[in-house]
């Protein structure tokens, strides 16, 4: 049973991370998009300068330029849309509290960080001549769901299909992720055509928070029970 944490067990790196990213949203051009009467969207010069500024460049990042090297952390704190920040942090608060209170708060930082870096590096060196800039914490946030296959394989989410007229069902965690990773798949061959749509950076995400969690948590750190409904809700 995974109980709520109290005091120091509260998942403070989430709160952070996803405090974080609202800020840097609401700071950049992005936020304003077909928000404001009279406005509009945001100037296109403003919001491409800014995702060139703080995203990644694949073909910069290929090539090893120092300053790209960095690219991938500050591209995680950007979002590109509303719906790209609230999907993204939705995932994080769902899964992030759990992932954060079974490794530590300091592990659980540097886990994020560290999974989205090699996710976004991942897409570049598949795609090293591409020059579509790539922003958004997916990549981590995927890291998160695969640590959380391999930690909680027996937690149950509440989910929302389409194809189940969106009906509220509870379903083992492990399928609703393996799903997840099923619709990634076939969705990264689409890279090839429109390397802005980074699901690549998902799967490899995905999979390196996965054996991260295998190789670090093997030896006992798995939950085997099935966690508590409040904890692993989620409407995906």
């Amino acid at each position: 049973m995974i109980k709520k944490g109290t005091g120091s067990d509260r998942p403070v790196i989430t709160y952070t991370l996803i405090g974080l990213s609202v800020a840097v949203f609401l700071l950049g051009p992005a936020s304003a998009t077909g928000l404001l009467p009279g406005v509009g969207n945001a100037p296109a010069a403003a919001q491409t300068a800014h995702f060139e500024r703080w995203g990644v460049i694949p073909s910069e990042l290929a090539a090893g330029r120092p300053h790209a090297l960095l690219s991938p952390l500050t591209a995680l704190f950007v979002h590109g849309s509303w719906i790209h920040l609230l999907g993204n942090m939705l995932f994080l608060h769902v899964f992030g509290r759990m992932t954060e209170r079974r490794m530590g708060h300091l592990q659980f930082a540097a886990f994020y960080l560290a999974t989205g870096w090699i996710a976004l590096v991942g897409f570049a060196v598949a795609h090293p001549g591409s020059q579509q800039t790539l922003v958004g914490a997916s990549g981590a946030v995927s890291g998160i769901l695969g640590a959380f296959l391999f930690l909680f394989p027996r937690a149950r989410v509440t989910s929302l299909f389409p194809f189940l007229l969106f009906l509220p069902l509870r379903f083992p965690a492990w399928l609703v992720l393996v799903f997840w990773f099923a619709l990634q798949w076939p969705a990264a061959h689409t890279d090839r055509a429109q390397p802005g749509v980074a699901y690549l950076a998902h799967l490899v995400g995905f999979c390196a928070g996965f054996l991260y969690a295998w190789v670090r948590h093997c030896g006992g750190s798995r939950v085997n029970g099935a966690a508590r409904a409040t904890e692993g809700d989620s409407q995906p």
